[in-house]
């Protein structure tokens, strides 16, 4: 009797397992294929405020326009339709507000009543016209030529230099800055953890005292446990000013501070890990070095960092995890310019510290909230193959020992 319940007990426990695994795995994927409809969404946009168009005068030529190329027409940039494979006559962008300069308050209407008549017969009596206005003013019998614009493309979306997704009459959708100032940020951080984070493993495992190492550790696991937001405060009120003054910047909010923040915040995960490797290491190995004349340190060198290359390595890809995914310590650091960098002492801006920054205020299903699912679904696919990378690493470094 006690047999069976205790196969029952058993199966219980084992069908509680089974269903709270494949509950997490179903939530993963549903999470993720969410991510990516949405993201995915913004393609199938065009980059021009809902409810809002842009019409032209009914002779003009130009059918279709890139959201770069509208753009530079309304920063004056591009001043003739020649340019765009046109006439050869002036641009004359107009927006709604500008329709005070041409019409009295008396011709609009006390409620603005003739404001879509107006609009019409502005548009229709200038040739080179561009006009931006919403729907609503468009009058029935409307005389000017809606313009067709280009929808994003994944191209363009990957290539563009510039993220201006709330821009007036067209939204600029170039994620490349983010991207690379992702990049930037998170190398730079690696490039000061790994050493540090690789000395400080090597002290505990092979040359700390016990009691010294059983201090240490778990002080140093402690780090991460502390919120991001605190490492941000102190990278705000040392770090930025630190920067400001030994570069002699005129700020100190750039992606050298982001990168010395998360070097800070990566180093418990690159210490523990490398630190755990070489502990791995078979203590026969390091007495058989040691017994054919090897010193310490060439023990160390020669055979405790190549065995446990593969957790070291590991260590180190998934200190550059932490710092790819991290929003809330480098907004507060980096400068949040959405500009290409070119060097560490300029103001950068990432993609998580974007989403953070931004996503409280776009409108829901609206093309900038899709736009930041696309950031997000980058940023997946950026983690996804360095947590892929950690897979293969340490794989066929454990197949080689075998």
């Amino acid at each position: 009797m006690k047999t069976n319940f205790k196969q029952i007990k058993e199966k219980v426990i084992e069908t509680i397992l089974m269903l709270s695994s494949a509950t997490t795995s179903i939530t993963v994927v549903l999470i993720v294929f969410f991510l990516f409809i949405e993201g995915v969404g913004v393609f199938n946009k065009k980059p021009i405020e809902e409810g809002f168009l842009l019409a032209v005068h009914p002779s003009n030529t130009i059918k279709k326009l890139e959201p770069a190329q509208i753009k530079d027409i309304f920063d004056k940039k591009i001043t003739n339709w020649s340019a765009l494979g046109g006439k050869n006559e002036p641009i004359v962008p107009f927006r709604t507000e500008d329709i005070t300069e041409f019409y009295s308050e008396e011709e609009l209407g006390e409620n603005f009543e003739h404001f879509p008549e107006k609009i019409d017969e502005y548009v229709s009596k200038t040739p080179g016209v561009i006009a931006f206005f919403s729907e609503k003013y468009k009058s029935n019998n409307f005389h000017g030529r809606e313009l067709d614009i280009n929808k994003i493309t994944v191209r363009e979306f990957l290539s563009g230099e510039e993220w201006f997704p709330t821009a007036h009459p067209v939204a600029q959708m170039g994620v490349k800055p983010l991207i690379l100032g992702t990049l930037w940020v998170s190398f730079g951080a690696i490039l000061i953890a790994l050493p540090i984070g690789l000395a400080a493993a090597i002290y505990l495992s092979e040359i700390a005292r016990k009691r010294t190492r059983n201090f240490l550790k778990p002080l140093i696991e402690l780090l991460a446990g502390i919120p991001s937001v605190v490492y941000g405060f102190f990278g705000l009120v040392v770090i930025v000013p630190l920067v400001q003054d030994v570069f002699n910047l005129p700020v100190g909010e750039t992606g050298l501070a982001g990168s010395i923040v998360l070097a800070i915040m990566a180093l418990p995960t690159i210490i523990t890990i490398s630190e755990d490797a070489m502990n791995n290491t078979p203590r026969a190995m390091k007495e058989a070095s040691l017994a054919l004349g090897a010193s310490h340190w060439q023990t160390i060198y020669k055979v405790v960092i190549p065995y446990s290359a593969s957790g070291i390595t590991a260590g180190a890809i998934l200190g550059i995890g932490r710092a790819i995914g991290e929003t809330m310590a480098v907004l507060m650091v980096t400068g949040n310019a959405a500009v290409i960098p070119h060097t560490l002492l300029a103001p950068v801006r990432t993609i998580p510290a974007t989403i953070a920054a931004e996503l409280g205020e776009a409108a829901s299903g609206g093309m900038h909230y899709k736009a930041l699912f696309a950031l997000g679904c980058i940023l997946f696919i950026i983690t996804f193959c360095i947590n892929m990378l950690v897979e293969v690493v340490t794989h066929r470094n454990s197949h080689k020992k075998h």
